[in-house]
């Protein structure tokens, strides 16, 4: 007959219980599977399925416990017992497996939750099958359908909620639901099952192997032992997540703070290398500095940096190897930019290694130091001038001194040569042997006078001089000078500006300089003269003004860097010895300084010499005095004179003496200012003095300076062997260059007489007219 059961209310709260226990639990898993990724994500499914499916089990079995039937024994087949616990397990850990792949959509929640739930029900008959009860079972075909489909529905509502993002609320309330939807399913599915009893027990169907009070206690222990296990490793895992998560926002926080410091540094290019040395990440300053766009050059080697001779010689390989075994490297050099110029940087590299020291790449620096390079080299070549011209300053004084001490004799070898020429008597053999002293001594002036120029210490002459004019009329001394295998060519055009030089020194400077062009010139060649204003090309080399170039270029051998270097310098020759004194150029740079211009070579081996010589223009309008005429001595007859000679030099003072008296002159001698002057004060009659300038004490133009003070109209000459006469000095005083010969001195004597008589004229004739 049939059999109702009944339902224990303290176990269906249980049982409803263990079910939203459950499921809270595998929704919780569900959110660390979500999270987790790889092994660590199937090892929580499985957790979590274990969650699901063993809980709701439990939830069936208590709730089987929850039934009874007055009068009968209810036992479990332990086989089919267990073949029910593993069947939710595997249908659950499926559906979550599956609605966790990625793109996962609502046709596979929807397969996944019936798949599921036919499992749950199946778990719930299979359970059903293995009750052991004297009585036969009998299910209601429509509570058999509407327990399946509560078990098909909280299967989809349990995948949808776990792949969900949802909050601790949602899921303790989704879990409520989810346990009664689950225990609904099972006391549906009870409610359309019957028990007919029978006396005695159905041996056909066997006989129970565990008791209903042992299962009770070992299927509640294991559903809460699971569900406490799984919870208290979600927390810790949830714990350890966030804590995770908290370094990893750090750890982005620091890196996007360190990757805007980066960008932030535009001066220095900044970037990581691989152990290999390949680019692994660019700051603005590389992009700045280098040309490339992160996207162009991450991933190239370092080596796209460095010249063609840097690869060659394996200076990148070299500086990674230095810097992972020293840790560090630096050095400058060149490196290229993508549009191919180049740039000289400073170059660090460090080594960088992990905590247990294995090399992990390279962190590398490049600073762009072209203009401090150019600033030193610039600063170098400073010092070097500075050095250079205070060398050159150093030998244009001793090289002046030597000059004018060597004037004093010449002097007195050309002077008493002279003298002895009157006196000697006729004799061919002597003249000769004369002739060749005076020859000897005359070419000795000519040095000092290149030595001169080279000290910028010769008394110039500066006038108004047409070039084309002056090489004109030196054309054919050019050319018996350079001799018939050279050709002259010049070039000037029309309407070239006059210069201001001295006429007699620019002679002399383009005789050098065309004796010079020629002997670049072995096998023969042409020399083009030539002249040009300068253009606003030149400013840059010239002082401020306006200049008129006049260049000598021949198309001889050249010279190379060094020998352009020194080729200015005294002394300095490619000459064999004895075929040149080194003092050309010098001389020739000398003139250009002295008349406010300046004066350039430029060369190449192999391609000829241009020397360029700029000078000024003149101010004035008038033209340069012909020398049309020699001038005539002036031989009228000269009165017998007394002249007081003051030099420090004895050889000089006697050779003067003697002149001036072999010109019918009375001479007295001092050997100083102060002689001279005391000497002046105790002689009454005096008609001149010539004077040294250079004198220990006292100077020639501070004895001129007292000698107008004492002696008013007194006629003062001026020897000198160079123009060093004080700029403060004011008295314009006649000049006698050393060395001079005889006629040279009466004509300065002769000069200076007349233009004492015409000041003198000067002076009565404006008495005369303030009188009147």
């Amino acid at each position: 007959m049939p059999h109702a059961g009944t339902h224990d209310a303290v176990l269906v709260a249980l049982s409803v219980l263990i079910a939203a226990a459950a499921s809270y639990t595998a929704l919780d898993l569900a959110t660390r599977m979500r999270a987790a990724s790889g092994w660590s994500s199937r090892a929580w499914l499985v957790t979590a399925a274990i969650a699901m499916g063993g809980g709701i089990w439990s939830m069936h079995f208590v709730a089987m416990l929850a039934f009874s039937l007055p009068g009968l024994e209810v036992g479990y087949d332990l086989r089919l017992t267990l073949i029910s616990l593993a069947l939710p397990i595997a249908v659950t850990g499926l559906g979550f497996f599956v609605v966790n792949r990625p793109g996962a959509g609502p046709v596979a929640l929807c397969l996944s939750g019936l798949v599921m739930g036919l499992g749950i029900a199946g778990m719930h008959y299979t359970g059903m099958a293995a009750m052991r009860v004297p009585a036969d079972l009998h299910y209601d075909h429509l509570w058999v359908a509407v327990s399946i489909l509560i078990a098909i529905g909280a299967a989809v509502a349990a995948l949808w909620l776990a792949f969900n993002q949802t909050g601790v609320r949602q899921r303790l309330l989704a879990a409520i639901i989810m346990g009664l939807a689950v225990s609904g399913m099972h006391y549906a599915a009870m409610q359309g099952s019957v028990f007919d009893a029978h006396a005695l027990v159905d041996h056909a169907r066997g006989t129970a192997s565990v008791g209903q009070t042992h299962l009770a206690l070992w299927v509640t222990g294991t559903t809460f032992l699971i569900l406490v296990l799984a919870l208290a490793a979600a927390m810790f895992d949830r714990h350890l997540s966030q804590a995770s998560e908290r370094e990893a926002t750090a750890l982005r926080a620091s890196e996007e703070r360190f990757r805007l410091l980066l960008q932030s540094v535009s001066d220095y290019a900044i970037f990581m290398l691989d152990p290999e040395g390949r680019i692994a990440n660019w700051n603005t300053g590389a992009e700045r500095i280098k040309g490339y766009t992160a996207k162009e050059i991450v991933g190239s080697h370092l080596s796209r940096f460095y010249t063609q001779e840097d690869l060659q010689a394996g200076v990148p390989a070299a500086a990674l190897e230095t810097a992972a075994r020293e840790g560090r490297f630096e050095a400058e050099g060149w490196r290229v930019r993508k549009d191919g110029s180049r740039f000289w940087a400073n170059v660090v590299i460090h080594a960088i290694r992990n905590e247990q020291g294995p090399l992990v790449g390279y962190a590398k620096v490049t600073r762009d130091i072209t203009e401090r390079k150019q600033a030193q080299e610039a600063l170098d070549q400073a010092r070097e001038a500075l050095a250079q011209a205070q060398k050159v300053e150093a030998i244009g004084q001793l090289t002046g001194g030597v000059a004018h001490d060597f004037n004093n004799l010449l002097m007195a070898v050309l002077g008493s040569l002279e003298l002895m020429r009157k006196r000697l008597p006729d004799d061919p053999k002597l003249t000769r042997l004369l002739d060749n002293a005076v020859q000897g001594a005359q070419r000795g002036a000519a040095l000092t006078q290149r030595m001169l120029a080279f000290a910028r210490r010769q008394e110039l002459k500066p006038e108004v001089v047409d070039l084309p004019g002056l090489v004109r009329g030196m054309t054919d001394l050019l050319q018996r000078s350079i001799g018939p295998l050279v050709r002259i060519e010049t070039r000037f055009p029309v309407g070239l500006p006059r210069v201001m030089v001295d006429a007699h020194q620019c002679e002399l400077a383009l005789l050098n300089l065309t004796v010079n062009a020629r002997d670049a010139m072995p096998e023969g060649g042409t020399i083009t003269i030539a002249g040009r204003e300068a253009g606003e090309e030149d400013a840059v080399i010239l002082p401020e003004g306006r200049y008129v170039c006049l260049s000598v270029t021949d198309t001889g051998t050249g010279m190379d860097a060094e020998t352009l270097a020194r080729a200015q310098e005294p002394f300095f020759t490619t000459k064999g010895v004895g075929n040149g004194t080194g003092l050309g150029l010098p001389m020739v740079q000398g003139l250009a300084a002295q008349s406010r211009g300046r004066f350039l070579l430029k060369s190449r081996l192999g391609e000829g010499t241009t020397a360029e010589m700029w000078l000024p223009l003149a101010e004035a309008t008038a033209t340069r005095e012909e020398a049309s005429s020699v001038t005539v001595l002036r031989r009228a007859p000269m009165r017998s004179l007394t002249v007081l000679v003051a030099d420090d030099d004895p050889l000089v003072l006697e050779n003067t003496a003697a002149m001036l008296e072999d010109l019918g002159h009375r001479v007295i001698e001092a050997r100083s200012g102060q002689e001279a002057l005391a000497l002046l004060r105790r002689t009454r009659g005096l008609d001149l003095v010539i004077t040294d300038q250079a004198m220990p004490g006292m100077t020639g133009t501070q004895l001129a300076e007292q000698i107008a003070v004492e002696r008013p109209g007194l006629p003062v000459i001026l020897a000198s062997g160079y123009a060093e006469a004080p700029a403060e000095h004011h008295l314009v005083l006649p000049r006698l260059s050393k060395p001079f010969d005889q006629d040279t001195l009466a004509l300065a004597v002769a000069d200076a007489l007349h233009a004492a008589d015409d000041a003198s004229k000067v002076v009565a004739f404006r008495g005369r007219v303030g009188e009147a």
